[in-house]
This record gives C-alpha cells, structure tokens and sequence, in this order.
C-alpha cells in the first residue's frame, strides 16, 4: 500500500512516524509519502491561497499548485484520489475495506475556507468526511483515514485483532481487562479467569450486544 498526502503544512504529520504506522513504514509494509502543496505553485512567494470570487470570509487554495502537484505525483491517475471535506461522505469501517482494495491513495488536505472546486472537478475521485464537524484543514482526517486503512494491510496488525474489534462484526467491542485480577475494588468478572473458551466467547458476545444497544442501537439496526 502507498499513500501519498498532500499538504501545505507537512510538519503536522509527525505521528505516522511513530507507533505501529511508523513501524510499517519502517517495515516497508506501507510506503507513505508527504508533500508540500508549496512545493508545486509558480507564485514567486510561494502563495497558494486567494479571496474568494463572490465575497465571503476567509481565504480559497488555488487551483493551480493543487492540480499541478496532484499531476506530477500520480502522473498517470493509478491512485484513488480522495479529498478530505466536510462535504464528503461520512468514513466508517466499511469505507475502511473498501480503500484497502486499492494499492495506491493520494489524500489532499484542504485548508482555511477549502480548495477551488475546478482543482477538485479535475482531479479528485470522492471527497470523504470523518464526521459532522468542521477542523481548521484536513490533515488530521488525513492521518485518521491513514492510519485506520493502514492497520488492514499484511502484517501490520495481527489478524485476529481485526477481527474482534469494534464494527467488525457490525457491533461494538467488549470490555478488556489484565492484571492485576482486582483493582481499587473492582474484580475482574469470573467467566474471564475460568478457563472455559464457549463461556468466554458467549459473555463476550453479550457484552458486545449490550453495550451496541445502549451506546450505538442504530448499528442493530442495520
């Protein structure tokens, strides 16, 4: 898997240096490059940003250091090019999957108002949105769909882990406990420390279920 980001602030993608994406890229489980829309615009002090036609708060990214740069990194449009918006479609697990079935993502970030829309018109495949809220620019839902597509690539994370985590199974997890066995006063529950896989697999499953149907019921829903 290759993920090429597109940003004007590059420095703000440190994390995925760290942790188990950092170990994948050092791996070379997944390759993930950062560029600087700067880099690209042919304004002679580097601007890639103008008022917007019309009136309005705030200021645009122009068109031509984003589709320039979208140009030169993925020449040939082998990538599932994707904008992070407030507009896009709301990123769940199974938006998750259906990323991992692509080698290759280019993710743009937007920033300060947004993007001009012919940069998008000519270049971008969906827009995606990690929730109802509005962030400075999209770097952080970047990272966020980076990470969460990343964990699905062979052998970054360990397969059964995937398959009893939240939304796996359309439920979310149950609760998780270690040692010690008791902790200010409160025990970890007896069927975890019997020893009897069926029991433990069948309180699990209720717990699941239980905490769906208080927290996220619309997911039983479906």
């Amino acid at each position: 898997m290759r993920i090429d980001i597109l940003t004007l602030f590059p420095e703000m993608f440190a994390p995925l240096k760290t942790s188990i994406i950092g170990r994948a890229v050092q791996d070379g489980k997944v390759i993930i490059n950062v560029y600087d829309i700067r880099e690209y615009t042919l304004d002679k002090h580097r601007k890639c940003d103008d008022t917007p036609f019309g009136g309005g708060a705030g200021m645009v990214m122009t068109a031509q250091p984003v589709v320039s740069a979208i140009e030169a990194i993925d020449p040939d449009h082998k990538a599932r090019r994707i904008y992070m918006s407030p507009k896009g479609t709301v990123f769940n697990q199974e938006k998750v999957l259906n990323l991992c079935s692509h080698d290759r993502l280019l993710i743009l970030c937007g920033h300060y108002e947004g993007v001009d829309q012919r940069a998008l018109d000519l270049c971008i495949d969906e827009e995606i949105s990690i929730g109802d809220y509005v962030l400075t620019g999209g770097e952080i839902p970047a990272m966020a769909v980076t990470d969460a597509v990343c964990r699905y690539v062979g052998g970054v994370i360990n397969g059964e882990s995937l398959f009893q985590e939240s939304f796996s199974a359309g439920m979310l997890e149950y609760p998780h406990y270690t040692k010690p066995q008791e902790f200010r006063g409160i025990k970890v529950p007896e069927v975890l420390l019997s020893g009897n896989h069926a029991e433990i697999d069948k309180w699990r499953k209720e717990q699941s279920e239980k905490i769906t149907a208080e927290r996220r019921p619309d997911l039983l829903e479906k």
